[in-house]
């Protein structure tokens, strides 16, 4: 038996003794064993936290790291030779016209696209809808997100786990937060287009739309028929919407 597990029975047993020096003696070489404990406990929970964020977060010692040249055997870009032009990205201010036919497009910048993003955590996109158009629901699984109106009226909402739906019509000025991994759309109920801005804590939250993660995935097709209540001839009109299209 270690000593601390003796320790342990004699103060579970600290009525029994008579000396009153004696139960003050066991009582703090009790909570000399059991202190350590705790703390390597928290140490340890705090650093399985830090180590699953990092994998979606990547961190560098300084606190930017603009990506260096692929000749270049540094990651990062010399602090020195780093300009204001490297944090700055005009690409977002105008729309792209290539809708698609839900009426919507938009313009994705991360790392990718914007070196500056590089390391920072966070990752954005402009989004436009025509009239009636609409942003499937959709969720990220790696960040929380917030939608801004630039201009327009967007029915906007999430589903949380219970399938309660919190969803509103907001406009121009207003901002809603989207929790991470959580169903999300977003629809123009007015009659001109709509600009939307949104941003994620991850600069790469990725994106899964559910029309195509359930209909465009290749799920069985009779497992889909009989969940949706759907006819064969229905759920093949949906996957050619839906399956991903070949390249020749």
């Amino acid at each position: 038996m270690t000593t601390r597990n003796q320790l342990f029975m004699l103060y579970n047993y600290r009525p029994l003794f008579e000396s009153e020096a004696l139960k003050i003696l066991v009582t703090f070489l009790h909570y000399i064993c059991i202190i350590p404990v705790l703390i390597a406990t928290l140490l340890h929970h705090s650093s399985g936290l830090s180590n699953s964020e990092e994998k979606f977060q990547p961190r560098t010692p300084s606190r930017f790291c603009i990506p260096a040249p692929k000749s270049n055997p540094e990651p990062c870009k010399n602090p020195r030779l780093v300009t204001p032009d490297d944090f700055i990205f005009s690409g977002i201010k105008s729309p792209t016209r290539n809708f698609s036919d839900m009426g919507f497009s938009s313009i994705p910048v991360n790392p990718t696209t914007f070196p500056g993003l590089n390391t920072l955590g966070m990752s954005f996109v402009r989004a436009d809808l025509r009239s009636g158009g609409i942003n499937p629901p959709h969720f990220h699984p790696r960040a929380t997100e917030t939608v801004y109106v630039l201009q327009g009226k967007v029915y906007s909402g999430f589903v949380d786990s219970t399938n309660r739906v919190f969803a509103k019509v907001i406009e121009q000025g207003d901002v809603m937060v989207f929790p991470r991994g959580l169903v999300n759309f977003q629809m123009n109920v007015g009659k001109s287009n709509a600009t939307i801005f949104c941003c994620c804590n991850s600069q790469n939250p990725r994106m899964q739309k559910i029309p195509n993660v359930v209909i465009g995935s290749g799920i069985n097709d009779e497992l889909l028929e009989k969940a949706f209540g759907l006819s064969t001839g229905e759920i093949s009109k949906m996957k050619r919407r839906f399956l991903p299209k070949r390249v020749n």
